[in-house]
């Protein structure tokens, strides 16, 4: 595990968290990639002050045990209890674990960076110092050495690349081409990228494969296709290819997760398809059951297209009463009564007279 890049100073943090986890959700859009706010300037010399702390590579140092407390078990309880530190946590499982092999090592996996997140999530509602103290005084309580030190020496580590990734997250695109497709999708590789170059420079290669493995191959899976559908020398069929081979090269728990997703979409797809398609209620209904939906499912898309099917038969005879000989020639306050009436004998229910009016408008 590579050292923290500052040390054990949990205490410069807080300054900063809370702007940071706010800005931390540089999260890839497929269709808007809004502008990013300006880079915030850096912390004054008055803020980088603070208590003295460990050098740079030493772990922290364990909490005294008492006499007769018995040895801290081996991982992180999955609740807070009744009354957790931070209201917005009731009720809830702590997300993630820190827990200790049987060596007494921490384990690293993608529950650490979840466990860090859970407690960190609640910056704003409680102050960033109470947050860390939380995970601090969770990973002493009921870790074991060496592990409860590593897992401190990773918060730092974690607390070090937030901060660092925010100017990246900060990035400000080019307002006169922000509605250029290529632009956009140039400059969230080039976010990824660096995003990516961080993390190597933060943390060691377990670490960085455990926390952020499967999200980079997520999100290089995600530019990859969104490239592919830019392209025009590609037919429909040769993207949808390309599209499989790069869905084929995730990791095996994402690649089965969105196979399942493709395999929804295309069968709803084929739902819709059938729905719009048919010729009438009953074709859509037997098109639906072919396509393996619930007969429960039929029955209440069947009994909504009759029912859609008699409300634009009803809706015909409204517009012929409406437009009758002599209605032409009401006065608008008449003809807007005549029209409330016709609505409330050939609609009675309500639901049934706003769509009229709002096809009324369409038609308009």
């Amino acid at each position: 595990m590579k050292q923290p890049l500052i040390g054990h100073r949990r205490w410069l943090f807080p300054v900063a968290l809370s702007a940071i986890l706010a800005g931390s959700g540089l999260w890839y859009g497929i269709n808007d990639y809004p502008p990013l706010p300006t880079a915030e300037a850096p912390l004054s010399s008055a803020q980088q002050t603070g208590p003295a702390r460990p050098s740079p590579g030493t772990l922290p140092a364990a909490a005294p045990v008492e006499a007769g407390v018995p040895p801290a078990p081996n991982t992180t309880p999955r609740s807070l209890g009744p009354e957790p530190f931070a209201p917005s946590l009731a009720g809830t499982d702590i997300d993630g674990a820190l827990k200790a092999d049987g060596d007494g090592q921490l384990v690293i996996d993608l529950k650490v960076r979840d466990f860090f997140d859970y407690f960190l999530s609640t910056v704003g509602e409680v102050s960033p110092e109470t947050a860390i103290r939380q995970i601090e005084q969770m990973a002493r309580t009921h870790l074991p050495e060496p592990a409860s030190g590593q897992a401190l020496a990773l918060l730092d580590q974690y607390l070090a690349y937030k901060q660092a990734s925010l100017a990246v997250m900060q990035t400000r695109l080019d307002p006169r081409r922000q509605g250029d497709a290529g632009y956009q999708l140039a400059a969230l590789g080039d976010a990824m990228a660096q995003l990516k170059r961080l993390r190597q420079s933060t943390f060691d290669a377990e670490v960085h494969q455990a926390f952020f493995g499967l999200e980079e191959a997520y999100s290089e899976y995600t530019l990859a296709t969104l490239a592919i559908q830019q392209r025009d020398d590609l037919s429909q069929q040769g993207k949808q290819a390309l599209v499989e081979w790069h869905r084929n090269q995730l990791p095996e728990a994402l690649k089965t997760t969105e196979e399942r997703l493709y395999a929804t979409t295309r069968q709803q797809q084929a739902r819709i398809a059938a729905i719009t398609n048919a010729s009438s209620a009953d074709a859509a209904g037997q098109q639906l059951t072919d396509l393996g939906l619930d007969p429960e499912g039929v029955e209440g898309v069947v009994s909504y297209l009759e029912h859609r099917e008699r409300f634009d038969q009803r809706f015909q005879s409204f517009q012929e009463a409406l437009n009758r000989k002599g209605a032409n020639g009401l006065a608008a306050q008449d003809l807007e009564a005549r029209r409330e009436e016709l609505l409330l004998q050939h609609f009675p229910n309500e639901q049934d007279r706003t769509w009229a009016r709002l096809k009324m408008l369409d038609s308009s």
